[in-house]
């Protein structure tokens, strides 16, 4: 869904699909009725009822914004019909921006009545963007349709009960906060009234889960300001059904208020037997990708990952312990923002994707545990980014030096860790170099996290080991087609076959046993990938040929199980 005034068109009709695509063209024969042949599209779209179509005025008499949007391009009905919605005074003309206007002209005629309706019908009081809110409307559409639902008068209104707006106009008056409500989610506050200073940090948003589907910002609102004062809270809702999903995001102006709502709000009766669950939320900027060439470098993969979605900043790959050379066919992609990530997540793990060749994995890396402030409290080492690749360790640590006595200096690349004597000298170099040049460089300095203990980082890659095999398993399922037809196939043969047509029976079995050996293939393929990445967290060689003869006994006891 287009969300503001500078939104991507693919979003206007969803899932990357661009106005006028051969795709658009499928969907306006099927939402007016026509097969690919041809055939009379239906006088009311399935039922659409009299309140859809426009008010029979006379074209003269129209206002002069209809002229603007048939010379625009519109089909008649339509203009009439937004011409009555800008009547009724819930929408201007200069409220709709080209994307919405292109979407409606591209949009079948009665699918595109039929939206109008819908708009009209919905409640605007708190829509600050009506036209991202229009192709959001036209989004839900289209997504009904391609869920097999009919096509009718109907398709938009079996919403559940709304919000009681007078509770939530209550709200709003007493607290000063503004309400921005979308499709997909309505947005309470961020900034609050007369905020000064930078938006919060992490630490500072919990999940809360478990709503009732039917409760809004009136009753969570209350909740969640006793613990401390809220910056925004977001409340996702079903564009499908008018209700929540059942899930909101409300980030405090300081992490204690946050601690706190997790403290008083966790398991609390909301309703009678409904318990919402809330807990700390930080945003995640990283994407675990699996299934890659395994010798391929970092800057090979960021040049291929950053074609597909921005804001890619860092790519982290694990050497294999067998060879140094390569990566264990799995990496990390770091983005600027959860937004990006995101986006990056729904490009990515489409089946149209391929990294060389080969089908990737793509999901959400594991949550990093972040630090409490006490053992934050206690660090001496700075993390230095955006360093240049010839500045050396040496001059690293005169540059630092001048703040105070320096242990040792670790540089990676383009970052380092910068090691201090004292807690005092530490916090002075963060003080003074961040965001100076050093060396041709602007760096980046901030505290570094403490390293975890080996027992938690095995926690961690056992974690990540579980998760990919429940992904192997969910991607194993390779349709068997041609085992199917083969052997149904053999009683069609008996007795059923014509004399002559013993070509088009090797041609179907051929076929057949192409479709068995594809399957066989990736198969073992994913099982093979499967074993390399187990193999992989072991760092001791005599295991690691051990692992290798006893993966293949067993493949050697399956074919033979199987023959």
């Amino acid at each position: 869904m287009a969300s503001s005034g500078n939104g991507e068109v693919e979003t206007v009709l969803g899932d990357g699909v661009p106005v006028g695509s051969p795709e658009v063209a499928v969907l306006n024969s099927k939402l007016e009725g026509l097969s690919l042949g041809g055939s009379d599209p239906p006088t009311s779209a399935e039922g659409l009822d009299d309140s859809a179509q426009p008010l029979k005025i006379p074209s003269s008499q129209r206002s002069a914004d209809y002229q603007k949007l048939i010379q625009y391009g519109l089909d008649e009905k339509v203009a009439a019909k937004l011409d009555d919605v800008y009547n009724t005074g819930k929408l201007i003309h200069s409220d709709l921006d080209e994307r919405a206007l292109d979407a409606l002209k591209e949009f079948p005629v009665e699918g595109a009545l039929a939206v109008l309706k819908q708009f009209l019908d919905s409640n605007l009081e708190h829509v600050s963007n009506k036209s991202a809110y229009l192709c959001g409307v036209m989004k839900t559409y289209r997504q009904k349709l391609r869920s097999g639902q009919p096509v009718n008068s109907h398709l938009l209104h079996n919403f559940g009960k709304g919000p009681d707006e007078e509770k939530i106009r209550a709200v709003l008056e007493r607290t000063g906060y503004a309400l921005d409500v979308t499709t997909g989610q309505r947005k309470y506050g961020g900034p609050p009234p007369n905020w000064e200073g930078y938006p919060p940090g992490l630490g500072c948003e919990v999940f809360c889960g478990k709503i009732p589907k039917d409760l809004y910002e009136d009753e969570l609102i209350p909740l969640f300001e006793q613990c401390g004062t809220i910056w925004d809270l977001r409340l996702m809702m079903d564009a499908s059904s008018g209700l929540n999903r059942g899930y909101a995001f409300v980030t405090f102006t300081n992490k204690e208020g946050a601690q706190e709502a997790v403290k008083q709000l966790n398991d609390y009766e909301v309703r009678k037997g409904k318990k919402i669950g809330v807990t700390i939320s930080y945003n995640n900027h990283r994407l675990f990708v699996g299934n890659i060439p395994k010798n391929r470098d970092e800057q090979e993969l960021y040049d291929e990952f950053s074609k597909h979605a921005p804001g890619l900043k860092e790519v982290i790959i694990y050497n294999s312990p067998d060879d140094r050379k390569k990566n264990r066919g799995f990496c990390f992609l770091e983005y600027e923002s959860h937004k990006a990530a995101s986006l990056a997540k729904r490009r990515l793990g489409t089946s149209r994707v391929k990294v060389w060749g080969s089908d990737i994995i793509v999901d959400w890396a594991d949550p990093q545990e972040e630090p409490d402030d006490e053992t934050m409290s206690k660090v001496k080492v700075l993390y230095v980014r955006n360093l240049t690749q010839d500045l050396s360790e040496e001059r690293l640590k005169e540059a630092f030096q001048v703040h105070g006595h320096v242990d040792r200096v670790k540089k990676i690349k383009s970052y380092a860790f910068v090691h201090y004597e004292t807690r005092e000298s530490a916090e002075a170099a963060l003080r003074e170099m961040n965001g100076q040049e050093v060396c041709g460089s602007v760096i980046d300095i901030s505290l570094a996290k403490p390293p975890s203990d080996k027992r938690k980082k095995e926690e961690v890659l056992r974690a990540r080991e579980r998760r990919m095999v429940q992904l192997m398993q969910q991607q194993r399922s390779i349709p068997m087609m041609g085992h199917m037809a083969l052997r149904g196939g053999r009683g069609a043969i008996r007795g059923q076959m014509p004399r002559g047509d013993f070509g088009m029976l090797f041609k179907s079995c051929l076929s057949m046993f192409s479709n068995l050996i594809r399957a066989a293939y990736f198969q073992l393929k994913r099982k093979y990938f499967l074993f390399s990445f187990q193999t992989s967290l072991v760092s001791n060689k005599a295991k690691i040929l051990q692992k290798k003869k006893e993966f293949m006994l067993s493949l050697i006891h399956e074919m033979y199980q199987s023959k």
